[in-house]
């Protein structure tokens, strides 16, 4: 199997690696890559029970960006540029097209985000695993210059939140998903209710959105102030990471629309409109903080990159005992 995927590992080679896979150690060199002064920033993540559905339906091709936009994403906020990733693949017993599958998703999120897939480890653990069962995690080293690290430090009340559309669901939530889906007696081979053109496990399957291209062209025109990944935790417990001490997020949910998916799983779980705010992004992937003068330029940065971005929020003083965020327009925007 290491044979047959280093033509991936190949593809994915960028200034400072090569690439090459089946030492003890991925080596990379930052002088090529052009730094100066870095800090180097990790990030580690896996998928959760998103797996669980690539394994119902037999498709293990995009799972692996997954892997790696859950990572390359949570590093980028800091204003840093992924380097190079390595993954971890455990299972009962290795079938070979399975991982090479897996591992193709992988190489494909590592070209979107430009950082080289330069090892891994692939372990077979019987009567830890069932048979047909895999994990996955992933880890990711990028850098920035010691000068340009997003802090949030110069965060002001009165600045604007920006909001970059998600592609459904990412990889949060899916202990959840997988109920709703057996509450509603459905299978994933169904057509999903809520994307006529495709089955429910496709639907499901649709992967994360790597944020690398256009967040790092935000960070280095110094347009963001602060940015943040929507993972676990939804809007309610992400968003207000980005703020210093005494402030709080102001958010304006009916300034973008509401995922079908999102609006499926709320209707037919009967999912409170708090509780999704709270476990999904509900169509918020990736968010910045600008200064309102920035916020033209800083949409059109974003749009030109690819992202449909809105303009969702302010920052506000945080009294004592308020909380960091409120969301409006909830319980109005979703089905509760």
């Amino acid at each position: 199997m290491v044979e047959a995927i280093k033509p991936l590992t190949r593809s994915t080679a960028r200034a400072g690696s090569e690439a090459v896979i089946g030492g003890f150690g991925g080596l990379f060199d930052l002088a090529k890559a052009g730094y100066r002064d870095p800090l180097l920033v990790a990030g580690t993540d896996g998928v959760g029970t998103k797996l669980k559905i690539a394994t119902a339906v037999g498709r293990h091709d995009t799972i692996g960006i997954d892997l790696v936009a859950m990572c390359v994403n949570d590093i980028v906020v800091t204003g840093a540029e992924p380097l190079f990733f390595l993954d971890y693949f455990a299972t009962a017993r290795l079938d070979p097209e399975v991982a090479r599958d897996v591992i193709a998703g992988i190489a494909d999120g590592c070209r979107a985000a430009g950082c080289a897939l330069i090892g891994g480890e692939t372990a077979e653990m019987p009567g830890l695993y069932a048979p047909g069962d895999y994990d996955l995690a992933g880890f990711a080293v990028g850098a920035v210059e010691r000068d340009a690290v997003l802090t949030g430090d110069d965060i002001v009340i009165g600045d604007i939140v920006i909001g970059l559309a998600s592609d459904g669901l990412h990889s949060n939530g899916f202990s959840l998903v997988r109920r709703v889906v057996e509450l509603a007696q459905i299978n994933f081979g169904d057509t999903a209710p809520f994307a006529r053109e495709s089955t429910i496990g496709d639907a499901l399957l649709t992967p994360t959105r790597i944020y690398v291209p256009s967040c790092l062209a935000a960070a280095r025109a110094s347009l963001v102030k602060a940015m943040a990944h929507i993972t676990g935790g939804g809007l309610v417990e992400n968003l207000p990471r980005m703020l210093p001490d005494g402030m709080a997020l102001d958010i304006d949910a009916g300034a973008w629309p509401i995922s079908p998916v999102i609006a499926w799983l709320a209707e037919t779980g009967g999912i409170a409109a708090d509780e999704l705010g709270r476990t999904f992004n509900c169509g918020i992937g990736m968010a910045a903080i600008v200064a309102p003068d920035d916020v033209r330029a800083v949409i059109e940065l974003f749009n030109g990159n690819g992202e449909t971005a809105y303009r969702i929020g302010t920052v506000t003083a945080r009294g004592p005992g308020a909380p960091p965020i409120v969301i409006h327009g909830m319980a109005a925007t979703w089905p509760s």
